[in-house]
């Protein structure tokens, strides 16, 4: 489908002008198409394997361009590869399982997906017909909720629960509990546990780091607190600050670990949407305009580059998830869907801020447990 056939249907594909035109934006996101299954699976890559989370990542970058089938088809997949405890495996490849993983932060971006294919749509019976799925995988989440708010990052195959919460997870998943929380009042349905569930969750990540496991070397452990919409305003910009020498090689993007000069393009994308965010649209244009140096002339990205060398790595690899990451950052710099202010907490229900009765000195400043 071109920009022509789009534009004649009223659909308006993102562009950030001077930097990606929406013919840019549309071929990134037709690059997912390319890669996506016949029954919906959207692989990493042709012949690689698939994970929920990314799927659901790059389902969303379709919407936004406008490809609803194809979207439609990747949420659909979804649903019918759901386990009955409303879970998924962690990596799927063909129609096999690759690792039988259960991770939890994977079982809850179906409501952020849902909830961002609805708001560009409307469409509330597909909505509707998603609900069963995204209850079950909430409620197998919440299952895995701990006493001081935060979520235990996984199962492994034998079932059994790791004993410690990743903050890149839990944020993802307080994201995921308000768009989950959206879906229910969209549909009148009455889960008030969610949305309690996401107040003790969002109060963890924002004031109460040492419930996580240290994983301070990833990037996303920076700036996904902000990127979730739990650690807002000032704080949100003064944690961004600290991190910002330590994980953005200026004009090239951001490291994927502080370790090396590796520089990701998902991660790059994803901290632009923190950055808009928060309200700081410069620094996330000019960062989105630095992601660009791993662009193709196919509309491609590759997954990351290491520096000074410029060599690929992994070796050649292109990767779904970070093409959508692109196409999602290009969306909400432009401002252009009903869905591009997801990542700014727009058309999302009021958060709440719980937080547990051992919790001592004021959530407004920061508390220790």
């Amino acid at each position: 489908m071109t920009t022509e056939d789009l534009r004649s249907q009223s659909v308006e594909i993102p562009e950030v002008p001077g930097v990606l035109s929406a013919a840019d934006v549309l071929a990134t996101a037709q690059a997912i198409v390319d890669i996506q299954r016949p029954n919906g699976m959207i692989p990493w890559f042709k012949g690689g394997h698939c994970d929920p989370w990314n799927h659901v990542e790059a389902a969303m970058a379709l919407s936004a361009c406008g490809l609803y089938a194809e979207a439609r088809a990747a949420y659909r997949w979804l649903a019918d590869v759901q386990l009955p405890d409303g879970s998924w495996f962690n990596y799927y490849l063909g129609n096999t399982v690759k690792d039988q993983r259960l991770d939890t932060n994977v079982c809850g971006y179906l409501a952020a997906g849902a909830w961002h294919h609805h708001l560009i749509t409307g469409d509330v019976e597909f909505l509707g017909e998603l609900w069963p799925t995204i209850q079950a995988g909430i409620d197998f989440i919440l299952r895995w909720q701990q006493p001081d708010g935060s979520v235990l990052w996984s199962l492994d195959s034998a079932g059994r629960a790791e004993g410690y919460a990743l903050l890149t997870g839990s944020s993802s998943i307080y994201h995921s509990l308000r768009c989950a929380v959206a879906v229910a009042e969209c549909l009148a349905k009455d889960r008030p546990d969610w949305e309690l569930a996401a107040g003790r969750l969002g109060h963890a990540v924002a004031h109460h780091p040492n419930a996580f496991a240290p994983k301070v070397e990833f990037a996303m452990d920076w700036y996904y607190p902000m990127l979730s919409g739990a650690l807002e305003g000032e704080a949100g910009r003064r944690r961004l600050a600290e991190g910002w020498s330590t994980f953005v090689m200026e004009g090239l993007g951001v490291r994927c670990v502080s370790t090396g000069d590796w520089v990701t393009a998902a991660e790059t994308a994803e901290c632009v949407l923190a950055l808009d965010g928060l309200g700081m649209h410069g620094p996330a244009l000019d960062l989105f305009v630095a992601g660009q140096n791993l662009r193709l002339p196919d509309g491609s990205y590759w997954t990351g580059m290491v520096y000074p060398d410029k060599v690929t790595f992994p070796e050649h690899e292109r990767t779904t998830y970070t093409f959508a990451a692109m196409v999602l950052a290009a969306d909400a710099l432009s401002s252009t869907t009903p869905a591009a202010g997801l990542f700014r907490g727009e058309c999302l229900p009021a958060a709440l801020d719980l937080a547990e009765p051992h919790c001592s000195g004021d959530a407004a400043t920061g508390c220790t447990a």
